[in-house]
């Protein structure tokens, strides 16, 4: 199915990156071409800027409606269910994450659609994974059930691409930081929840240990690569698998000191829980040399930047 315009849905719209993207994908294609839709009530950052429908990702059947009545030719599937939620409620986390992908291939394959973005994440990178410039393709045996399905879903995505030709793309998104919608429930979520506590009390209990480098990513960054991914020639993605996505990798300790040169008086304390051994699994860094090659990925923030930033944006 083509027409003069892509006419996209987004399912998940009123998630952490599903906002922003939103945003985004209006500003590109025009209000009334992206169509927001959710299992919740329409994200108040996203009322007055579109469309917007209720959608259960597990029903089939509501999704194709709206393909059919708005003549969609791209869906961004971004409802799922994050790492730390997905390991109190495994089986529920497996059928989510991956029953909706299988609708949404589906419909790819049955309307033709001209691309489907399926977000995978570092949660796919396991304990016997490289630890330091995790490499594309390498050993992967994640451990939480949010990287089993973020993997079991790749490989769906590649399969759908080599059986039917349906034209999907995807990235292994770091933690993101952002200050306009919350983060949903990941291990990377302290690097959100640290500013908020920096500016409101002064102080943060993170729940991992000072030494934990993750591989993170300003929201800027990750919507600007989720574009440039989406735009790219069919004929430069030599990946229907999915990306590796990296900007900067650091510490709790590392972010705080960082947050300190702007307040001062800024301290932070140690409490690891669940949430350590779920980050232990996961590689410190990330090598992305096939996002740079193939589509020409750079990142813009810095740890320093970014923190400035955030400082300035954040409401409390």
């Amino acid at each position: 199915m083509s027409n003069d315009t892509d006419t996209i849905l987004i399912i998940g719209a009123g998630g952490q990156i599903g906002v922003e993207l939103t945003l985004a994908l209006r500003k590109k294609y025009g209000n009334e071409n992206v169509i927001a839709s959710d299992l919740r009530e329409e994200n108040p950052l996203l009322a007055g800027t579109g469309a917007f429908v209720l959608i259960d990702a597990l029903n089939k059947q509501q999704i194709e409606e709206v393909v059919k009545k708005e003549s969609i030719t791209q869906i961004y599937l971004l409802a799922a269910v994050l790492s730390a939620v997905g390991e109190k409620n495994p089986l529920f986390a497996w059928n989510i994450n991956m029953q909706a992908l299988l609708n949404v291939l589906e419909i790819a394959r049955e309307y033709k659609l001209d691309k489907v973005f399926f977000p995978s994440s570092i949660a796919v990178f396991g304990p016997t994974s490289p630890k330091q410039n995790c490499p594309q393709h390498t050993i992967i045996e994640p451990t939480t059930i949010y990287g089993i399905s973020k993997y079991a879903g790749e490989s769906w995505c590649e399969y759908y691409f080599q059986k039917y030709g349906v034209d999907v793309r995807s990235i292994r998104y770091p933690g993101i930081i952002s200050y306009k919608s919350a983060p949903g429930g990941g291990t990377t979520d302290y690097a959100v929840e640290i500013f908020y506590e920096a500016l409101k009390n002064k102080s943060y209990n993170c729940f991992l240990s000072e030494d934990t480098y993750l591989p993170m990513m300003y929201m800027e960054d990750a919507i600007r690569a989720t574009l440039e991914l989406m735009d790219a020639p069919k004929e430069n993605i030599k990946s229907h698998r999915s990306y590796n996505l990296a900007a900067i990798s650091f510490s709790p300790k590392e972010i705080a000191a960082e947050i300190q040169k702007h307040i001062p008086e800024f301290s932070i304390t140690y409490t690891p829980d669940f949430r350590q051994a779920i980050a232990d699994s996961w590689a410190q860094s990330i090598d992305d040399k096939e996002a740079r090659q193939d589509w020409g990925w750079k990142h813009e923030y810095d740890l320093a930047t970014m923190v400035e930033d955030m400082l300035k944006n954040v409401k409390i």
